[in-house]
């Protein structure tokens, strides 16, 4: 991050956000802990989690199910995104504890739960901001809402078409934890999810993913970045080139490189030899370059854009000295006076 901020041999400062796949907690906490572990300012402004671009749907939808984390936090998440009317599966079990016949709220989950008729209530939405602490659970109640008429706990829908729709905020079948081995993530949710659906209702469930790889993510990142670059740089203009850093090639290298496909400017991909990526293996999608960490990655990117700019730089002397030569060449009519003298 030192060489991000300046201390290079060049002396630049190039902007960078962070994107994640993780959520859970508001995007100013997450800050607020990435500051104290890299010993630097990170501001929200160029910070994205998983379920950042969902707020762009606050307003699209009333009462909505937030599911995942710890405690109320993914509701205060959502109610900070403008989501004006959230509840959890604790409120849903409150109301009716034989919901989840192996779960029961402990006294403290109770007390922070809010009480309601949810036989009156019709939700909209199902957002999955975290990864779930209770699979059984929490499946459970979001396929009571998929076979719901219109989203209404304890009826029935014919057709199994009225439910709500359900939108997960990444799609990450595993990830990188402190165990040794790769750990199960909400895209393994999402896959048992569907395939219970299916077994029920003989159909297939379309639900939706953002988060890397998603082209929305990039999209929405795209925004931030210029959003960031103008507040701090005054650079009112997307950049040529991004340059992604990341650890997981079925999220960070293949969004990177998707992206790229359709992006007006360059996405460069660097996957670094940690977290998800197993050294030895090849990747299913193949980054632009690979390096031992992040810092061999951020050089990379700084020497390249250096190269890059060296090479413009004499491309254009060499054009303004031919420029020069020609304009020095004598005329033909010159050449004619030349020979009569």
């Amino acid at each position: 991050m030192k060489v991000l901020n300046g201390q290079n041999v060049y002396g630049v400062k190039i902007p960078y956000i962070f994107v994640t796949n993780g959520g859970g907690k508001t995007e100013q906490e997450r800050c607020i802990q990435l500051s104290k572990q890299m010993e630097i300012e990170v501001s929200p402004g160029q910070f994205i989690c998983g379920h950042t671009p969902m707020r762009e749907m606050a307003a699209k939808y009333g009462t909505v199910l937030v599911v995942g984390g710890e405690g109320e936090k993914c509701r205060q998440v959502a109610e900070g995104y403008g989501f004006k009317d959230v509840v959890t599966p604790g409120d849903i079990i409150k109301d009716n504890p034989d919901t989840t016949p192996f779960r029961k709220l402990t006294k403290e989950e109770y007390d922070s739960s809010r009480a309601r008729d949810f036989s009156k209530t019709e939700i909209e939405a199902i957002f999955v901001f975290a990864d779930s602490r209770d699979w059984a659970g929490d499946q459970q109640i979001i396929l009571d809402l998929l076979l719901s008429k219109r989203g209404v706990l304890g009826t029935r829908s014919e057709t199994f078409d009225d439910g709500p729709p359900v939108f997960f905020s990444h799609n990450d079948v595993v990830w990188s934890a402190s165990h040794d081995l790769t750990r199960l993530g909400m895209g393994a949710l999402r896959l048992s999810l569907e395939a219970m659906y299916k077994a029920v209702t003989g159909k297939d469930l379309n639900t939706t993913a953002y988060g890397k790889p998603q082209i929305g993510t990039f999209q929405f990142a795209t925004r931030l970045l210029q959003q960031w670059r103008k507040d701090t740089h005054g650079i009112d203009a997307p950049p040529e080139t991004v340059y992604f850093v990341g650890d997981t090639p079925e999220s960070d290298i293949r969004g990177t490189n998707d992206f790229n496909k359709t992006s007006e400017n360059t996405w460069y991909s660097i996957l670094v030899r940690t977290g998800v990526y197993e050294q030895g293996t090849k990747p299913k999608f193949e980054p632009k370059f690979t390096a031992d960490h992040v810092l061999e990655a951020v050089l990379h990117g700084v020497e390249r854009e250096q190269r890059k700019e060296l090479r413009q730089t004499l491309e254009a002397t060499q054009t303004a000295l031919d420029e020069i030569a020609i304009e020095d060449e004598p005329t033909a009519g010159e050449k004619k006076a030349e020979k009569s003298t």
